[in-house]
């Protein structure tokens, strides 16, 4: 019994966190590097640039063309971030004659309002360490896990530039590493109690861990939160709500069973759920709250009814905020379900996992490059050897998941399908999508894939639980040994793949030619 209820302690572990820092010093060196060329603003951050000072500003975002509020269909948050690093580090619009030095020191603008994006990119390279860590009980795995996502040129893109997909995935992934903390506290919980002679078939709460406020599901709580915080940078963080709730259901079901608790599907009902009721509403008060500059100020739009007589607001104390922002809302949802307007790198959801229509961020055949003609490029494309193993690690996953009843393979897959699966509904009405639309998904691909290497170089799978003796154990040796060598080898040939990619990847000036060759689905990829 303890065994099932057996959980990974490495919170010192002064080996695999020195391991860790190696990796995240390695994310943070290809993410901060130059970090302020290409110059200028490139793709949307030519929006979410100028929102995020006019949070910083105004409090909410603003059209300083117009000197008016601007009218924006994604919640503030990412923004908040961005602005945070203009704050830090100044600001500068040539077109609206703005120029502000930063509060730590200033730098080149674009520096200020890539920061964030690039400091939670690293971070999130730490937690997709920890949680493979914890997730496979291997710091090799675990550090697999964030060296592949270090080394994917789609992460890298996203996190040298300053939209808000970035933080969408950081704060999914946060949530998950959360939900898996909760997982392994719910079972660190019964098993002490078990050694502590409770008995699992008794009534009531004689029957259950102790209580108090010590034992309270806190990383449960921290879920919700940070899924209040995925939903206040983009809407849909949703899609992940109920795979979360539904894990948590789950892995609560799993933890009694194995504590030999009779009934364990009722006893989570009466116990599990109202938790992740206030884990709900826990994520409601912090979409909520990150509407705040909106809330409190009356600069906002749609904040005020004086202003927009014709919209059914209304300035009420206290209830009227949060009217308008319904209000607000409404017609948000309204223009995401008529966005159909075709775009030259608009692409379908079948489409992201081969690279078949990546986005370029930035172009110009400007530049010295020792060649009769230049190009220099930012190409929001993952690194191919890496996205095109995805899939067939996809179909790995469910037949290792299948055969070995193993709760990472599942909760891996139903993070993919709640990350891409929802966008093939949308892609029935025509909606214009873009491959960034998949960034949040990423992580779980990647943890896919070091699932499928781990289980390529271990006969006991990921979780190396399985023992093996006598003539086995030589056999079992020389298969980790040759399973090593290819997890090793793949891993190699990711990291030289990108390091091709890699001048595509930041705007490197480019000879055209060696810019072409690049180019390896021709018109696809340009």
């Amino acid at each position: 019994m303890r065994r099932r209820l057996a959980t990974v302690e490495a919170g010192l572990d002064g080996r695999s966190w020195l391991a860790t820092a190696v990796v995240v010093v390695i994310a943070a060196v290809l993410r901060f590097a130059n970090l302020s060329h290409p110059p200028g603003k490139i793709f949307d951050e030519v929006y979410y640039a100028r929102d995020g000072w006019g949070l910083i500003d105004k409090a909410v975002e603003w059209n300083y063309t117009n000197n008016a509020p601007s009218y924006v269909v994604h919640p503030p948050l990412g923004k908040w971030l961005i602005g945070f690093g203009e704050w830090a580090f100044g600001y500068s619009d040539a077109e609206h004659g703005i120029s502000v030095p930063g509060h730590l020191f200033t730098t080149a603008p674009e520096f200020g309002w890539r920061f964030s994006a690039a400091l939670l990119g690293t971070v999130s390279v730490l937690l997709m360490v920890r949680i493979g860590r914890r997730m496979f009980r291997s710091t090799v795995l675990g550090c697999a896990a964030g060296l592949l996502l270090a080394v994917d040129g789609f992460h890298l893109v996203l996190s040298r530039t300053a939209l808000l997909d970035i933080f969408l995935l950081f704060f999914v992934l946060a949530a998950f590493g959360a939900l898996v903390l909760d997982r392994d506290a719910t079972r660190r919980r019964w098993a002490r109690a078990l050694e502590s002679g409770l008995d699992p078939t008794a009534r009531g709460r004689a029957g259950r861990p102790p209580g108090g406020w010590r034992n309270w599901p806190w990383w449960r709580l921290a879920t919700g939160v940070l899924l209040g915080c995925a939903f206040g940078v983009k809407w849909s963080a949703l899609f992940f709500v109920p795979v979360f709730a539904l894990l948590m259901f789950l892995w609560d079901v799993g933890a009694r069973r194995s504590a030999g608790v009779p009934r364990p599907w009722r006893d989570t009902l009466l116990d599990g759920v109202p938790w992740m009721v206030l884990a709900g509403l826990l994520m409601a008060v912090t979409y909520v709250t990150t509407w705040s500059g909106w809330l409190f100020s009356q600069e906002g739009y749609y904040r005020l009814a004086e202003r927009y007589p014709d919209a059914g607001l209304s300035d009420a104390p206290i209830v009227g905020p949060l009217w308008n922002l319904i209000q607000y809302h409404q017609a948000a949802l309204g223009f995401h379900g008529q966005l159909d307007d075709p775009h030259k790198y608009q692409s379908w959801p079948w489409q992201w996992l081969l690279l078949g229509r990546p986005v370029a961020f930035h172009w110009t055949g400007e530049g010295p490059c020792g060649a009769a003609t230049c190009a220099e490029e930012v190409l929001l494309l993952g690194t191919p050897l890496l996205w095109w193993s995805f899939l067939p690690a996809l179909v790995a996953l469910v037949w290792l998941g299948l055969a070995r009843r193993d709760w990472r393979a599942g909760a891996l897959l139903l993070a993919v399908a709640a990350g891409l699966l929802p966008w093939f509904w949308f892609a029935l009405d025509g909606r214009t999508m873009f491959s960034f639309y998949a960034a949040p998904a990423l992580p779980f691909l990647v943890l896919a894939v070091v699932y499928v290497l781990g289980a390529i170089a271990s006969p006991a799978g990921p979780s190396g639980t399985l023992a093996v003796t006598g003539a086995d154990e030589e056999a079992s040796r020389d298969r980790r040994l040759v399973g090593g060598v290819i997890a090793g080898a793949y891993v190699a040939l990711v990291v030289l793949c990108f390091a091709y990619f890699y001048p595509i990847f930041v705007g490197w000036t480019l000879p055209y030619d060696e810019w072409s060759a690049r180019m390896w689905l021709g018109g696809r990829w340009i």
